[in-house]
């Protein structure tokens, strides 16, 4: 069972659900960069994000990229960082971006430097229903794994 909302008795899926919460769907994804630069160039330039905002406190910078369909990528300065201890230590395993061809989407990242991880493939989501998708992996410049999902409505 889940639990209610604070003070509601209701459950809070449901206030999810309903029209006051506004929800309408994902909005970015947030990355800290060891090499600012490095990062903004592989994202804007390596895959054509476009640039949006940009802020700067004292010590570090900070930049919204447009993925395009509402989504974003942040990118945090942080020029000292712990070591990367790999996906299994972090809550988020990876990041899927939407692409048309995830082949195409791809060569752009190699060609941008990124390290491919899984080739593009066609796989079957076994779900209710079935999802039909192309998908690849590839690590981004500061270790996140990213996949390129294209999905699919063919049979």
């Amino acid at each position: 069972m889940l639990p209610a909302s604070p003070g509601t008795g209701r459950n809070w899926v449901n206030d999810l659900r309903a029209p006051s919460s506004r929800t309408s769907g994902f909005h970015h994804v947030a990355i800290r960069s060891r090499n600012f630069d490095r990062s903004l160039n592989f994202y804007s330039r390596g895959l054509g994000f476009v640039q949006v905002r940009d802020w700067k406190n004292s010590d570090t910078r900070a930049v919204l990229l447009d993925m395009g369909g509402g989504a974003y990528i942040e990118i945090f300065e942080r020029k000292v960082m712990p070591p990367a201890t790999g996906a299994a230590d972090t809550a988020i395993i990876h990041f899927a971006i939407r692409t048309t061809n995830c082949d195409a989407t791809l060569e752009l990242a190699r060609r941008a430097g990124a390290e491919v991880t899984v080739e593009p493939k066609d796989i079957e989501i076994p779900s209710n229903p079935v999802v039909r998708a192309r998908i690849a992996f590839f690590k981004g410049p500061d270790g996140e794994t990213v996949e390129l999902f294209e999905e699919r409505s063919d049979p």
